[in-house]
């Protein structure tokens, strides 16, 4: 049942500087599901570009998958801040997959103008829940010092809406830089909820038109053993980042995004639920 809307959250409070945020999780075993299987070389490099906490893993879980262990670019999760050390992801002769958030900017628009590009989104509503649960969890490093138990869950969720000052942006921002910047410069857009029914229903012809355009999308020919790829790489054993796998996190949240804070996030990104192809 989901906890009462005056429930204290069980280690939070606000105040404190940041001592670093960091992300903690543990290794999969997807290299070595991925020696099983024959393997073709990508022929133009690929980046995974996403929104933060909307399925990243998944997504590279399954594309890792059908790009042989050599062309993964595994030096770091690249993002804006550290583009400049990690050029080669997008340079290398090789033709690597990378993945990673990069807000759109000149920089990261020229980084990657040669490169393949899928933007996965998530439905913001979700993405409010979905955020909060993993700042509460263990995986994630830097607001330890919001041990207290003095917010309540709304708190908390408005705090994912309109951000947390110096330590985490809005929704607004994120989704902004994150996502709707990158439409229509050749980016191909994946929603997470797509993604999973078609992980849920491999079996079913939508679940085949989905991964069609992807793999097409991503430069990748479609082998005959996909599904059992899919399979394997959508394992939520093997993702750190999945709900069930999330350690630390104590209290229940609600299944739904309340509907006052559904209407704050209409208020601070007016429209931006429709141009992602939610409605």
């Amino acid at each position: 049942m989901p906890a009462p809307k005056t429930q204290r959250m069980q280690g939070i409070t606000t105040g404190g500087a940041l001592k670093g945020v960091g992300v903690r999780l543990k290794p999969d075993t997807l290299d070595e599901e991925n020696a099983k299987f024959e393997q073709r070389s990508l022929r133009q490099a690929l980046f995974l570009n996403s929104v933060p906490k909307c399925g990243s893993h998944l997504l590279r879980n399954i594309v890792r998958m059908f790009v042989p262990v050599e062309q993964h670019y595994t030096t770091q999760f690249v993002q804006h801040q550290i583009l400049d050390q990690h050029l080669s992801a997008f340079s290398d002769p090789r033709n690597l997959l990378s993945w990673g958030h990069l807000m759109f900017t000149d920089r990261t628009a020229v980084a990657v103008g040669r490169t393949r590009q899928i933007l996965l989104v998530r439905d913001p509503y979700d993405w409010v829940t979905a955020r909060a649960r993993f700042f509460l969890s263990d995986e994630f490093g830097g607001f330890d010092i919001l041990k207290e138990g003095t917010l309540t869950i709304d708190s908390l969720l408005n705090m994912m809406i309109f951000g947390v000052m110096e330590k985490a942006p809005p929704l607004a921002a994120t989704f902004v830089y994150n996502a709707v910047a990158w439409l229509g410069t050749g980016a191909y857009l994946v929603r997470y909820e797509d993604l999973v029914a078609a992980v849920k229903d491999v079996d079913s012809a939508s679940a085949d038109t989905f991964f069609a355009g992807l793999f097409e999308a991503c430069g990748i020919e479609r082998p005959d053993d996909w599904r059992d790829r899919v399979r394997i790489g959508s394992d939520r054993k093997q993702s750190g980042t999945a709900r069930e796998n999330l350690t630390g996190v104590s209290v229940e949240f609600p299944s739904e995004l309340p509907d006052l804070q559904k209407k704050m996030v209409d208020m601070v990104a007016p429209g931006m639920r429709e141009l992602l192809g939610y409605s």
